[in-house]
């Protein structure tokens, strides 16, 4: 059976020496200093892992404009801070790093998940099921005893990645905003509370939220030893959060398309099915000054 949502450090010990076709990749990154999780990755990482890197390769900014500033190229899947690579677009680069349609997928970062989510649904919008996130990150694995090596990695040779049917769906800006009145969505942003509320914007030239959004800071979703809560805990959460709202009309976000992860993640461990990611997010949406902002 494969790993679908959440793998052990345990698990992952047996599943690397069972013979299972398998990759492992690390997506550490600090949006406060985008090489930092490369150094990372080079210092101390699972034997045998890919390091995914959240700008260049989980995002498709395009080529920068007369000003210096990038744009999404044109056939990006959603626009915002870290756009969405198109479909056919992110298969060539799993089919460049050696990833095939057999293989087992073990996603994992040194944020708890906060950036390996990323990877973890894009996988599954290819119509790849069989990806889990390390739980706990590498911090779990060497706790368990788990191996690290600073050894550079040999290239895999190259795969032909088949696209499938998306697992998991993408809602653009236009959905988002075409629903904001009486349809069946229930907005969920994962950005922390003062962001929310909008009381400080660091990072988007607009503060706020996205109106009838509800707040579930994505950090919530994990214990004291940065692991995911056990599912009964996070569905009890969940369902105060949603207070009523049916949870498959939740459509996720927060400020690039990537700490939402989590969340969504969560709610599939609660044993709610899978939801909606709205991937442009709080950077797309206040991208245009037309669109309604609440702040509260």
């Amino acid at each position: 059976m494969p790993y679908t949502t959440l793998i052990s450090p345990e698990e992952l010990k047996v599943l690397r020496h069972g013979g299972t076709p398998l990759m492992v990749f690390d997506c550490s990154f600090d949006l406060f200093d985008v090489t930092a999780g490369e150094e990372r990755y080079r210092d101390a990482h699972i034997p045998g892992a890919v390091y995914a890197h959240l700008d260049r390769d989980l995002s498709d900014h395009g080529t920068p404009d007369a000003n210096g500033k990038s744009q999404p190229h044109p056939d990006a899947a959603s626009g915002g801070r870290h756009p969405l690579p198109a479909r056919e677009k992110f298969a060539i680069w799993l089919s460049r790093v050696g990833f095939s349609n057999d293989m087992q997928a073990v996603v994992y970062d040194r944020s708890s998940g906060a950036y390996c989510g990323r990877l973890w649904w894009m996988l599954k919008w290819l119509g790849h099921d069989a990806v889990a996130v390390l739980d706990g990150g590498l911090k779990a694995w060497q706790e368990a005893g788990g191996e690290v090596t600073a050894r550079v990695e040999p290239s895999h040779f190259q795969s032909n990645f088949e696209v499938k049917p998306p697992l998991r769906t993408l809602v653009t800006t236009k959905e988002v905003e075409a629903r904001l009145q009486g349809a069946k969505q229930t907005v969920v942003d994962a950005r922390a509370a003062p962001r929310y509320r909008g009381e400080v914007e660091p990072l988007d030239p607009v503060a706020g939220h996205i109106p009838g959004a509800l707040n579930r800071p994505f950090v919530e979703n994990f214990g004291a030893d940065g692991r995911f809560k056990p599912a009964a805990q996070l569905r009890e959460e969940f369902e105060r959060v949603l207070a009523g709202r049916d949870p498959s009309t939740a459509v996720h976000h927060c400020g690039s398309g990537v700490s939402a992860l989590p969340n969504l993640i969560a709610m599939e461990v609660a044993g709610f099915g899978p939801t909606a990611l709205y991937a442009g997010s709080w950077s797309e949406w206040c991208s245009d000054p037309k669109r309604p902002v609440e702040k509260s």
